[in-house]
């Protein structure tokens, strides 16, 4: 009877181990019992790429010992299929060299990699199983569906590039001066009426006279000065250029500014009781021998009684000094302080179309500047690029040709600046390789770029490259349609809908959608979408976004 008993207790063991571990056909009946799951569970393209992290586990008692399980990864959408290289496992008993999942059970983890093509928005990832044994291969009763997408938000990143016109230096009030001057004799504070007769001095009076007739120019003050030569005793100088004001003074009143001329203008009278200055500047300019030495002097000794007595040791310099230099030095400067009104936006916008030869280069960029018309931006440019040959005017001729979408003109344009080290040149150049799709040129010519609008064009390269917080670091601030990407790319939703609180716009309701569509408001999305649905791209991308999977 023991025997008997052992003999089917034994028999019994071998049925239960033979059922427990199943059959290859009643591992791919029971696909049940397998877990598959995956990260994310909404794929997502990133920088042409969509990556999803997957887990299959099989529970104890699953994998027959001599099978070998194949799983597909197959991303299925409207169009087509991507099917990679599949996973091999296999039980303990098959000597091939696949990853073993033994009896007891087991977990595989893959992270599988699709590349993009058109029509994944609406995908979702399956995985397709088949038991192989003995030559036989029988799949699973159904694949698993693991992951739907696949989300393509950032690709609708602006990548024209921010644009930067080169600035003017154009002045609204440019200030201007004529000055005369009369010379003293030696030690004197006379006037004498042959300085005041010169043709220095009479086309100083000509100068001030043709004020009075000129509705752009106004005489705002005039600066009478007086000086001393730096020769001779401090303080009998001090008091001879205080007596060469005064008499300088009386002669502007009574015989410069006449009444023929009677500009009313502010008069301010000075002295410099000593001109080293002006000895400076004019031994500067001189022929005089040995005159590194004197400037060298006047350099190492800052007291005017130490200057003089080195200047007069070099005996020779001196006596060419007495008699070229110092008596230029005895005199009165007369300075009349002008202001020229410049034409007003309003004249210049006129003046483009009536006379546009009489602007200067300054003149020309800011009519360029005023002009909202690209094509009359273009016009503007190329006269300041004829007349003047202008760096900028090349700059901003290349600028407003990729406003018109002109890329292949624009680079032309940009080809002939001289100065290849304009900030403003680059950004330019950046922008005709953004648009070429040479990412790597162009955030090279961007970072060659000081403007912020360079920083914004290099975070469109990095959202394409899946950089988001990058993106968004250098975005911050410019209120753009891609900041507002940006911050939705990296879930900062809040400062997203600030920037588009007011959109008007069909691209920016759409952002606004999605952000209605993730914080679970239906009604905000729909009513952005229709906006939004204005543009028939948007509104035919709106159909297959899995951002609107719940809403639509």
């Amino acid at each position: 009877m023991k025997k008997i008993f052992y003999a089917f207790m034994i028999a019994a063991a071998g049925m239960f181990v033979a059922t427990s571990c199943g059959s290859p056909k009643k591992m791919a009946e029971s696909a049940e019992e397998v877990s598959v799951s995956c990260n994310p569970q909404v794929l997502e393209v990133v920088a042409g790429n969509i990556k999803a992290d997957v887990t299959v586990s099989f529970p104890a008692d699953f994998f027959h010992p001599k099978a070998i399980v194949e799983i597909l990864p197959v991303l299925v959408y409207n169009g087509g299929e991507i099917i990679l290289d599949p996973v091999m496992l296999q039980g303990e008993d098959v000597t091939d060299n696949f990853e073993v999942i033994p009896e007891i059970g087991g977990t595989v983890e893959r992270t599988f990699e699709f590349e993009y093509t058109e029509g994944v928005e609406d995908c979702f990832l399956e995985l397709r199983m088949t038991v192989i044994h003995k030559d036989k291969r029988i799949p699973f009763i159904a694949p698993y569906k693991v992951a739907d997408g696949a989300n393509t938000t950032y690709m609708l990143v602006k990548t024209n590039g921010t644009l930067a016109y080169a600035p003017d230096a154009y002045q609204a009030i440019i200030p201007e001066q004529s000055e005369a001057q009369i010379l003293y004799l030696i030690n004197s504070a006379t006037v004498r009426p042959s300085q005041l007769k010169s043709d220095e001095i009479k086309a100083f009076q000509e100068f001030l006279a043709s004020i009075k007739a000129d509705e752009r120019r106004e005489l705002i003050s005039t600066d009478i000065v007086a000086y001393a030569s730096p020769d001779g005793k401090e303080d009998f100088n001090a008091e001879l250029s205080t007596r060469r004001a005064k008499t300088a003074s009386d002669a502007f009143n009574k015989k410069i500014n006449n009444k023929s001329i009677d500009i009313n203008a502010n008069v301010t009278t000075s002295h410099i009781d000593e001109d080293w200055e002006g000895f400076k500047e004019l031994v500067s300019k001189s022929n005089i021998e040995d005159k590194d030495l004197i400037l060298r002097v006047l350099e190492m000794y800052s007291d005017p009684a130490v200057r003089e007595r080195e200047i007069k040791n070099m005996s020779a310099v001196y006596t060419t000094l007495k008699k070229d230099i110092l008596p230029e030095l005895r005199r009165a400067r007369f300075i009349a302080n002008v202001e020229f009104t410049n034409y007003t936006n309003e004249e210049l916008v006129a003046l483009v179309n009536d006379n546009i030869e009489i602007l200067d280069e300054e003149a020309l960029l800011r009519a360029g500047s005023l002009l909202k018309d690209a094509n009359q931006k273009v016009t503007v440019y190329q006269k300041a690029v004829e007349k003047f040959n202008s760096d900028r005017a090349k700059i901003n001729l290349g600028v407003a040709y990729l406003t018109l979408g002109k890329n292949d003109e624009a680079a032309n344009a940009l080809a002939s600046v001289s100065d290849k080290n304009n900030t403003y040149y680059y950004n330019a150049i950046g922008v005709v390789e953004l648009r070429k799709g040479n990412y790597e040129a162009a955030v090279a010519a961007f970072q060659k770029s000081s403007l912020k609008e360079a920083q914004y064009n290099i975070a469109v390269v990095d959202i394409l490259n899946g950089n988001y917080a990058d993106a968004a670091a250098k975005l911050k601030g410019a209120n753009s349609f891609n900041e507002a990407l940006a911050d939705i790319l990296t879930d900062n939703l809040s400062a997203a809908s600030q920037i588009l609180a007011n959109a008007q716009c069909p691209c920016k309701n759409y952002l606004k959608a999605i952000i209605a569509a993730r914080e679970g408001n239906t009604d905000a999305a729909l009513a952005a979408l229709e906006i939004a649905s204005k543009d028939e791209a948007l509104a035919e991308r709106a159909e297959t976004d899995i951002e609107f999977a719940t809403v639509l």
